[in-house]
């Protein structure tokens, strides 16, 4: 498999993706960097979609919420442009995708409002210190995404299905891989569910709604952690006249740490 991984820090990724150097899932570029989900919305969305995250921690844990017009996210990531620094671009219009761009700066308006959104991507890492294999990571390949039954607790206009990404982890491990993903909250934390994945909605994990299937060893488990495509999925549900998101798996890699969001 093609091993991609080009950058080693979230200054040198969107130097890349900034030139159009680096279009695929962002999965072990900059390693130990926090990779964020992207949600932009109108200013006149923007407090209930807010009030959507807080109330769904565990899919929508916030990192950074920019000003109406502003795309420098000066806390995570300064000097970066959140209209250009994202491999690939999400458009919705009521509920719809209307279109897949590189850059925003033709449809950049002044009351658009943007959400950094923690991303499982940041705990990758600590996955693999535990000795468990990721076969995408640093490659050009995606983890696998699920819509599921969970219902997130809605707000003001947004409310939908909770979205999972899902591992395969050997049982001896699931314990590690709890332990070591429960140190990171603010990119999803824990899993939200482990084994059956019918008792979430899904009927067949070899079909993902977003991403690719992997297959499973003798002995792995399916493990589900809460998603930053949850947006998406509320996008589809809850149809607001406009949400620009990423592209599931292509993310913003910012200059925070993963330690630097770890829980003691």
């Amino acid at each position: 498999m093609l091993q991609t991984r080009t950058a080693s820090t979230g200054r040198e990724a969107r130097a890349l993706i900034r030139k159009g150097a680096l279009r695929h899932p962002t999965s072990g570029i900059a390693p130990g960097y926090v990779q964020t989900n992207l949600a932009i919305l109108p200013m006149d969305l923007a407090f209930d979609f807010l009030l959507f995250c807080q109330r769904n921690p565990k899919p929508c844990p916030l990192i950074e919420v920019l000003e109406p017009g502003q795309f420098e996210p000066r806390s995570s990531a300064p000097g970066a442009d959140i209209r250009t620094d994202v491999p690939r671009y999400r458009i919705y219009r009521h509920g719809k995708l209307e279109a897949e761009v590189e850059d925003l700066k033709a449809v950049w308006r002044d009351d658009l409002v943007t959400f950094l959104i923690g991303c499982s991507f940041s705990f990758e890492q600590a996955l693999l210190n535990n000795g468990i294999e990721l076969p995408y990571w640093g490659t050009d390949q995606n983890v696998a995404m699920f819509k599921t039954s969970i219902a997130t607790t809605p707000a003001g206009k947004f409310g939908g299905p909770m979205v999972v990404s899902m591992r395969w982890i050997p049982r001896e491990k699931v314990v590690r891989a709890v332990q070591a993903t429960s140190r990171f909250p603010a990119v999803h934390g824990a899993p939200v569910h482990i084994g059956d994945p019918e008792a979430i909605g899904i009927r067949d994990v070899g079909k993902p709604d977003y991403g690719r299937a992997w297959p499973s060893k003798a002995g792995d488990v399916p493990v589900f952690w809460a998603c930053g495509v949850t947006p998406q999925a509320v996008a589809t549900a809850s149809k607001p006249a406009l949400m620009i998101t990423h592209a599931p798996g292509h993310m913003f890699v910012t200059d925070l740490k993963d330690e630097d969001v770890a829980a003691l």
